[in-house]
């Protein structure tokens, strides 16, 4: 005969297994998280960014040269586009540290390249790791330090399947062997290379990271996952397998507009340097990125994960492509430093948001988890816009600015930029301010101009609370403190 206290055992045991099969549920009713990035990426050379900017900016090269992107553009379509998101430092390892952590370079402390991130950061990977994610990264990772490719990193940062993970390297070709991943592309004396010749669609990189990224996703299935992919295209060189090498080479190419622009009365950052290497085999680069990304998505159709799955894609950083007489990175201009940033989220994010406030990488580690409602470590230097992307608006007291900085330490640039205006502060050079409204092509110094007295000041003053606030050694420089004093005593 079982006693009273026998049932308040009973009862009490069938209350634990009820509550922990809420708790399950709800568990699996947690998103999945997949981040996809390239490297070196031109916003121009998306459809769904092309759709949104005014011909003579979209079509750059020609109204001939473009490339489309069916995929990417319907992860814009049905969810949210940032048409003013920066790279923190339009520099690869920099860009990197502040995407996955939520702080400024200066912190990490990756303020150039081949530089080791510091084992105290906590990315949002580790976050959800200890929430019980599980969680992976395939691709170029470049934050712990100068190995080239070393495969699989010891200090996992929360990416605890990083089988696929290497650190530098912008390699054409890989392959699984006993030993584990290697380049496939040797010289005669077994030295691993950027050749492309005899790449096909399991051993290019950017097929062969693919194909590691849906591995995971099958075989995470069945429990809240996130994995972040990294292509290390469209970075030079500008190679591509076939058929992708040889798709555009009978389009019109021109260079654009700004290409012969003149080298007197411009700042150092700003000078000619490098010239135009073409298009043909850089859009081949991305329509394999795109098609790439189809997979993707078809892996989580199949899955049934499609709706449940966060899917973001970004870059570190762009590539002029011939503006301004440059090629590749690292300077405050458009192409430079705005880089693509997609986000799908079914039935939060809205299909069709265009978010216009700026934003930058430093951003995206608390918004992410704040859309995922996972607490950080309170460690985040950047903004929650989790409301921006949930509603298209900007919440109260929303500030439409974003700080970038060039690589280094003392040395270099400074950048505070909005929507539509961008403030330059250098520590070799005088001011530059930039109306993206009506300079789009960044050929005019409007600072000093009566007209834009009052924005100059208001963005002098955010830069300079900037640099007190997050440290930025930049700000102490005599040069920028002076030219900053002046406007805001």
């Amino acid at each position: 005969m079982k006693t009273a206290n026998d049932l308040r055992v009973i009862l009490a045991a069938v209350g634990t297994l009820v509550i922990c099969g809420v708790l399950a549920t709800a568990a699996d009713d947690r998103p999945n998280l997949l981040v996809i990035t390239t490297d070196e990426h031109n916003f121009r050379t998306l459809g769904c960014y092309r759709d949104l900017m005014p011909e003579d900016q979209a079509f750059i090269w020609g109204k001939d040269a473009i490339v489309k992107t069916p995929h990417i553009d319907w992860l814009a379509r049905q969810g949210a586009i940032c048409t003013s998101f920066y790279a923190t430092t339009p520099v690869c390892s920099p860009s990197r540290s502040s995407l996955v952590s939520g702080c400024y370079p200066q912190h990490t402390p990756v303020v150039t390249n081949n530089i080791p991130m510091d084992d105290s950061v906590v990315t949002f990977a580790e976050l959800l790791r200890r929430q019980g994610y599980a969680t992976g990264y395939a691709g170029k990772w470049h934050l712990d330090g100068a190995g080239k490719p070393q495969w699989a990193p010891k200090r996992k940062f929360g990416f605890e399947d990083n089988r696929y993970m290497f650190n530098r390297g912008h390699w054409k070709q890989l392959e699984d062997t006993p030993q584990g991943p290697r380049v496939k592309a040797r010289n005669p004396r077994g030295a691993a290379t950027y050749g492309v010749k005899g790449a096909d669609e399991t051993s290019f990189t950017t097929d062969f990271l693919t194909d590691k990224t849906i591995d995971f996703i099958e075989a995470h299935r069945d429990h809240p996952f996130c994995y972040m992919v990294s292509i290390p295209d469209p970075h030079g060189p500008d190679t591509v397998r076939p058929p992708y090498d040889t798709l555009y080479r009978d389009q019109t190419v021109h260079a654009p507009r700004t290409f012969d622009v003149k080298a007197k009365d411009l700042p150092s950052w700003a000078k000619p340097s490098g010239g135009f290497n073409g298009m043909a085999k850089y859009f081949g680069m991305v329509k394999c990125i795109d098609d790439n990304v189809g997979r993707m998505l078809s892996a989580l159709r199949k899955n049934g994960l499609l709706e449940k799955t966060i899917v973001v894609f970004t870059s570190d950083h762009g590539d002029l492509r011939g503006e301004h007489h440059r090629q590749n990175k690292g300077v405050p201009f458009e192409a430079s430093a705005r880089i693509p940033f997609i986000m799908y989220y079914a039935d939060v994010v809205s299909a069709g948001t265009v978010i216009h406030e700026a934003l930058g990488c430093v951003d995206f580690l608390p918004t992410i988890l704040k859309l995922m409602d996972i607490p950080t470590a309170g460690r985040e230097q950047g903004r929650d816009a989790s409301t921006l992307f949930r509603t298209g608006k900007a919440p109260a007291g929303w500030t439409d600015i974003v700080f970038v900085r060039s690589t280094g330490q003392e040395r270099g640039w400074l950048a505070a930029i909005t929507d539509r205006y961008k403030l330059i502060y250098s520590t070799a050079d005088e001011p530059w301010l930039f109306d993206l409204q009506k300079d789009p092509d960044e050929w005019v110094n409007q600072y000093g101009k009566p007209d834009y007295r009052d924005i100059t000041r208001m963005l002098a003053h955010q830069l300079a609370d900037y640099g007190q606030r997050y440290k930025d050694p930049r700000i102490t420089n005599a040069r920028i403190q002076s030219q900053i004093a002046a406007l805001t005593e």
